[in-house]
């Protein structure tokens, strides 16, 4: 039987209050315009540009979103986790050691859509943390959201644009789409690559352009 296509949008990296304040005015309204059945967006820096908490996290899902991932700014603050805790909506990298509080992917499931997976993962070329191998571990909850969900997403923030590419190729014709984040600087290299499953290195952010990846410009160069 042909399987229902899911109009999806990932939004980046969302950067402090201009972030916030562009997926409030902008979300409702693509939602509607393209009839999209799915929002997810990577929320790690939604709080001042570090972190996540419960507040801001509830004003971006009022906005329209109805996944939100993160990344390794998970700890920044204290509050998150009530999310952890209690947010069936917010994942987590999947390769966080065992213990973690949270979840590393979801299934949504709306009536009349098919199944999504969404996972989230973190690299560990360059990035701060004690992290599993994202490779056995994102290739473990494909595994598992295979048999329940026609369609799976990834998001996996990485700082090594190899490491991202990676698990694009190991990915491929596996997954619906693999998406990179962290850098905030979006790459020139959306492509499907030979088995079917849509790629890029990295998205970029939703936060200003005038900036240096979403901080003041004059702040950083100090």
């Amino acid at each position: 039987a042909t399987v229902r296509r899911v109009k999806l949008l990932f939004i980046g990296d969302i950067v402090g209050k201009p972030g916030r304040h562009a997926v409030r005015g902008l979300v409702p309204g693509l939602r509607d315009r393209h009839g999209l059945d799915l929002v997810i967006a990577n929320g790690e820096n939604a709080v001042g540009g570090n972190g996540i908490n419960r507040e801001k996290a509830s004003e971006i899902f009022d906005a329209g979103v109805d996944i939100m991932t993160c990344g390794d700014h998970l700890w920044d603050q204290r509050e998150v986790i009530e999310l952890l805790d209690s947010e069936p909506r917010f994942v987590r990298p999947t390769n966080y050691p065992a213990g973690t509080p949270g979840q590393g992917s979801v299934l949504f499931e709306r009536a009349g859509l098919p199944a999504v997976g969404v996972i989230n993962a973190q690299g560990r070329t360059f990035m701060r943390g004690e992290m599993e191998n994202p490779f056995r571990m994102v290739a473990e909850e494909v595994k598992k959201l295979t048999p329940l969900a026609p369609v799976i997403f990834v998001d996996f923030h990485a700082e090594a644009t190899s490491e991202k590419i990676a698990m694009g190729r190991m990915l491929d014709g596996d997954v619906s789409a693999v998406v990179g984040t962290h850098t905030h600087v979006p790459t020139a290299d959306p492509k499907v690559l030979p088995r079917g499953t849509a790629f890029i290195t990295d998205l970029g952010m939703c936060g200003p352009v005038h900036s240096i990846i979403g901080s003041r410009v004059q702040d950083v160069l100090a």
